[in-house]
Parts: structure tokens; sequence; C-alpha cells
């Protein structure tokens, strides 16, 4: 694995944790979000990651090869395939003066959970933090093989 393979994998979990920090500040914001567009509470959403495929989608025997290498070398990355939505109700709490007041008085608050999505966004930061860290190392190893010959 070169080091610039090395340096394009983690800049690929550098987009993606900056994407799922974004779906979590989304659902923090909207976590008294009563009445959306599509109608009813807000749900929270999440994204689904998915490794990157190797460059070699060829066909023919070489291909194959390659592709087989592949599976015993690191990771070429991940991406985000999409973002999903927790579809799970959320807690129904009565409120009969609230505007969005079913029939009986309860009012559907959004599925977010505080706790869980400032978990998340930890876990997506500390991600982050890593992939940068992986590329400051590659870069500080590139900068010390080239001063090997002085």
């Amino acid at each position: 694995m070169s080091m610039f393979m090395g340096i394009d994998a983690a800049a690929s979990g550098l987009a993606a944790e900056r994407l799922r920090m974004d779906v979590i500040s989304n659902n923090i914001a909207n976590a008294n979000t009563t009445r959306t567009r599509e109608g009813g509470a807000y749900h929270r959403r999440y994204v689904v990651f998915k490794p990157r495929d190797s460059k070699a989608d060829h066909a023919g025997f070489e291909a194959f090869l390659q592709k087989s290498a592949n599976n015993l070398k690191p990771g070429n990355g991940v991406r985000a395939i999409r973002i999903e939505t927790d579809d799970s109700q959320g807690p129904l709490v009565y409120d009969p003066g609230h505007p969005d007041a079913n029939t009986e008085g309860y009012v559907e608050r959004p599925n977010v959970n505080i706790v869980a999505e400032m978990v998340d966004m930890i876990t997506a930061s500390r991600a982050y933090e890593a992939n940068a860290t992986t590329i400051n190392a590659t870069k500080s190893m590139a900068a010390k093989a080239m001063d090997i010959g002085n």
C-alpha cells in the first residue's frame, strides 16, 4: 500500500465522518420539532457507510488477480451510500393544548435521543481525528523519507 493510497483512504474517512457529524447535528437541532413538511414529528436520520470498491473493476483474469490481491491488503476507504430515516415512533406526550395534538390530546415527539446523538457525535469526532492523524503521520513519514538521502 503506497503512502498516497493511505492518504486517500483516510481522506475518504474524513469526508464520511464529516457527513455523519452534519446528520447528527441536524438530529440534535430537530430534537423538539413536532411538525415537518412531510407531516408529523421529526424522525432521526443516520448515515449508511460502505467500504469503497477497488479501482480494478474491469473484466478479465488480470482484474480477478488484482481483486484477489486486494483482499490481503488494507482497505481502500469508505463512502456514504445513503442517509436513512429511523421510522420508529417517538414518544407520545399528553398535551391537549398543543397545536399538533391528535384527537386524544397526545403529541408525538421526535424519536431523537439526545444522549445517544451526543455519543454518536463523540465517536464521529474521534474517528475524524484518527483519520486526520493518519494523514499527518503519512506526511511526516514522507518528509523523513526525503531526508534520508541528505
